[in-house]
């Protein structure tokens, strides 16, 4: 199976988004719905500074700081995933909370999805590791 872009065609409703802030015990404020909404229906593995840009056109009003909260609240509860990148300082930010890998395209920065059930990784550390998770990231060019 080969890296795909997150597809964000069939998304949750403002009322869905509302109870799954609601039951993460987050206050469901109009912009921490349209922050989220943002990151999980039309972004693809977005940063603090794009989901600004995107504020600014959609949702005047909401501070830099704001953002940086409401993803950091979002990534605490549990509805996203922060990525910390080696071909960046910054942080992206993952709406797909499954266990998965990426593929990062040196070229141009654009970071794919790859289903955790399309590699294969026989990891072998010895008696003293227990294994909670794995994230792998691929890197290389997209032709």
């Amino acid at each position: 199976m080969s890296p795909v872009k997150t597809a964000k065609l069939a998304c949750i409703s403002p009322q869905e988004i509302e109870s799954k802030l609601e039951a993460a015990g987050i206050l469901p404020t109009a912009q921490r719905i349209a922050v989220c909404r943002y990151v999980l229906c039309e972004a693809d593995h977005p940063t603090a500074e794009q989901v600004k840009a995107w504020a600014d056109r959609n949702f005047p009003k909401i501070s830099l700081a704001t953002v940086y909260n409401t993803l950091n609240t979002l990534v605490a509860a549990g509805l996203l995933k922060e990525l910390k990148l080696p071909h960046s300082d910054g942080v992206i930010y993952d709406g797909v909370t499954e266990s998965h890998h990426h593929f990062l395209d040196e070229k141009t920065g654009e970071v794919f999805d790859i289903p955790a059930d399309s590699i294969q990784i026989d990891a072998r550390l010895g008696k003293g590791f227990q294994v909670s998770g794995m994230e792998l990231l691929i890197r290389g060019t997209r032709k």
